[in-house]
């Protein structure tokens, strides 16, 4: 029985490196993302590479409708999803107050309510079939006290292990992969200037999905690839918030409305 898996914000970055591994795999994708061009040349290539069935569905899952599309996808009982992975996601160049409230409006519902919905739609046929597994992209921001993006991505962690408790037994598994810096289009799109992090600050995507499939696979809830961000992580458990939180910003992200900003 072939492996379906479905992938949003697939065209770039770690949803590019999940379709990459997962068609090498031999599953057959569902990729999802805002542009049909670049869907369309992911899947001629991947079909091309590893000879798997590959389905594009063009959806901004920012708007009500784009999330409406990808839910009646999932819900397909004669083409069922074994394999979400909740990866698009966007972050805003800015600290709070500078960032219009629309734009943060427009990350929480990508973030959050997208997630929430898709999980919820997915998870529905897995677990009548009693197999199938969900990775929700949060990012170590989610341990950090550090504006709107990550206390969304706080969320997906949250969310992701209360699901893995209530739904304990039922053959559905869930994994909250939580990346530091990785080398994607992520902070050229936002606007931000990353070029003065240091080479040992990025990791590369390829590495971070086998890192996440490594973690689902061993029963873990939570993936934080590489042993620099897992230290970072038990650092920021351990350390006052606020003072955490002052250091975080100053090396990670400052911004200064006479450059671009860094994250």
């Amino acid at each position: 029985m072939t492996t379906t898996s479905l992938v949003t914000g697939a065209t770039a970055g770690l949803g590019a490196a999940f379709a990459r591994r997962l068609a090498a795999d031999g599953h057959a994708l569902v990729l999802v993302a805002r542009t049909a061009g670049r869907l369309e040349g992911l899947a001629a290539d991947l079909r091309g590479r590893h000879g798997v069935e590959v389905e594009v569905l063009p959806a901004d899952l920012a708007t009500d409708d784009g999330i409406e599309a990808v839910e009646e996808r999932l819900r397909d009982p004669l083409r069922p999803v074994d394999v979400l992975v909740n990866n698009a996601g966007f972050g805003n160049r800015g600290v709070f107050l500078d960032v219009p409230v629309e734009d943060e409006l427009r990350m929480l519902r990508l973030h959050c309510e997208a997630v929430l919905r898709l999980t919820t739609a997915a998870v529905e046929g897995m677990r009548e079939r009693r197999r199938g597994f969900v990775v929700n992209v949060a990012s170590v921001a989610a341990f950090m006290p550090r504006g709107t993006y990550a206390a969304s991505k706080a969320w997906v962690v949250r969310f992701t292990e209360g699901l893995a408790q209530e739904l304990r037994g039922t053959g559905v598994r869930f994994l909250a992969l939580c990346p530091g810096f990785v080398r994607t289009e992520f902070h050229a799109r936002a606007g931000m200037d990353a070029s003065r992090l240091p080479s040992v600050a990025w990791l590369d995507p390829d590495e971070v999905v086998s890192a996440a499939l490594r973690d689902l696979a061993r029963g873990r809830t939570v993936s934080v690839p590489s042993a620099r961000y897992k230290a970072v992580v038990s650092l920021a458990r351990h350390v006052p918030p606020g003072l955490f939180g002052a250091v975080s910003t100053r090396t990670g992200r400052r911004y200064d409305p006479r450059r671009r900003s860094t994250r």
